[in-house]
Parts: C-alpha cells; structure tokens; sequence
C-alpha cells in the first residue's frame, strides 16, 4: 500500500437538464466541506456525454475545486481522442480518468481502441507527462475477462502503459479488494489503487447495476435487504451500516483512500463520511 496521504474523491456523472444542473450545485457545495482531492466526471459510451462532461468539470473548477474528466475510448477514433485531449489541456486539465468504456448501443465495431491500456499509451505519446492518468481495476475481475489471470494481467499493462493511480469498480468484499492488491504488487505494481465505493440508497437498482458490472452482492445482503419489501428507513439503516463497515476496514487495512461513486447525491455519502470520522 502507498505511504502517502490518503486520496478521497467524489464521482458524478453531467446533469442534462436545468433541474439536475442545479441539484448537482447543490450536491457538489454539501460535498466540497469535506476537502475532497477531486471531483470526477463520467464520460457516456462513445463520447455521448463529452460536452456534458467538460461543462462540468469546467464549472467544478471554476468553484475552486479540482477536477478530472473521465475518458473511453472503445468505439472511438485517434483523432476524436487527440481533439478531446487537446480541448482538455486547452483548458488546463491535467487529470483524466482513462477508461476503456462500454461500445455504444447499436455500435457493432470497437473502433481504433480495444483496451485502455492502449489509450493510457496514446495518452503518454501524445502528452509526454502533461496528464495524471488514473485507470479502473477490477478486483472481482471484470465481467468481459476471460479468465482471473487475464484481467490482473490486463490491468498491469495499463500500469505499464503509464497508469499513475487506479480507483476500482465498486465491491463489497474488502477481501477481493485486498487479494486484488496483492497479487498486482506481486507483478511489479506500486501505484496507489483507491477502492471505489457504491452507498446503498435504492436496493434494486443497486442489483441491477451490479449485474451489469459483475460487481458481486453478497446473498445474505440481497436476502436481508429483499426480507425489507418496501421498509426504505430499514434499507437504509442496512446499506449505511453496511458500507460505513467496509470503509472502515479498508481504511484501517490501509487502503490509500475512497472514491464515492454519489450518483449525484450527497446526503447518503454524508453520513458514511461522518460516520467513518474522516
């Protein structure tokens, strides 16, 4: 584990109408009190959010908060990625989070980028050292792998490609995420790898995203949280036990920080914030 201070940092995805604009202010000043290292903002499959990413993370910055765009590459060309990489440095953006992303609906072909290693080396050839690129890891593997060894194997070309950190796919086994960091320091890596955190507000929607993902439920949470039929106060009071547990054991294993996935809510993420002492 890395010996320097620990990194916390806030996810959101861009706001597309005037009421979610606004909300996300909001969320964004409840946050800030808690000095976070970033703000990030997600990028949609094939660059379908890119003005929306760039909006905010300019008006993040623009409050005196850093910020970091996301980035994917799959179903995408050099040039789009060389113009989306010269309008970021064009304004001062010196943080992105280099991802491969997910092929756009109806989208049969990847495009001039199949992984994000790929793009993390197009990223250094083009821009020397200009950017500090973070890169997802997957420490229960990620769904499209073909086997364990080849996802460890996958992230640590991204590492070698030029990779400066990592944040990773939600989870809620602290001991994937440990397992995860061993096995990868054992192949040479020694960037900091922040586990991502996903608070549980709505149950169901949490289980679909994670089938999605390959991001693993417990059964016995599923069977507990499905035993509360529509009891939202006890859901909830689970999912913050739950995932203020995590942290804190992350953090005392000495994890070198969180990364919240917030779905551009504050209040859930407030009171695992407050609750950790942090």
């Amino acid at each position: 584990m890395s010996t320097k201070p620990r990194t916390f940092s806030f996810e959101f995805f861009p706001p597309k109408t005037a009421e979610s604009i606004a909300k996300l202010r909001t969320t964004r000043q409840q946050l800030a009190q808690f000095k976070p290292e970033f703000f990030s903002v997600t990028f949609g499959a094939g660059g379908t959010t890119r003005e929306g990413t760039l909006a905010t993370v300019l008006e993040i910055r623009n409050e005196g908060h850093a910020a970091a765009p996301h980035l994917s590459c799959i179903g995408s060309t050099r040039e789009n990625i060389r113009a989306i990489l010269n309008e970021y440095k064009s304004h001062g953006i010196r943080h992105i989070v280099a991802l491969r992303g997910d092929l756009p609906s109806g989208m049969g072909e990847a495009g001039e980028f199949r992984y994000a290693n790929e793009l993390v080396a197009f990223i250094r050839a083009e821009h020397g050292d200009h950017f500090h690129i973070e890169v997802a890891a997957y420490p229960e593997f990620h769904p499209q792998a073909r086997s364990a060894e080849d996802d460890l194997n996958n992230f640590v070309r991204k590492v070698q490609a030029g990779a400066n950190s990592a944040m990773t796919q939600y989870f809620f086994n602290a001991d994937a995420y440990f397992r995860f960091v061993d096995e990868v320091q054992a192949r040479g890596v020694d960037i900091p790898i922040v586990p991502g955190i996903m608070p549980i507000s709505n149950f169901g929607q949490l289980c679909r995203f994670s089938d999605m993902c390959g991001a693993e439920v417990p059964r016995w949470l599923r069977l507990r949280m499905q035993s509360y039929y529509d009891d939202t106060a006890s859901i909830r009071a689970l999912g913050l036990d739950v995932v203020t547990e995590l942290c804190d054991r992350l953090l005392t294993g000495g994890a070198p920080g969180l990364h919240f996935y917030t779905l551009n809510q504050a209040g859930i993420v407030s009171t695992i914030w407050q609750r950790l002492g942090l």
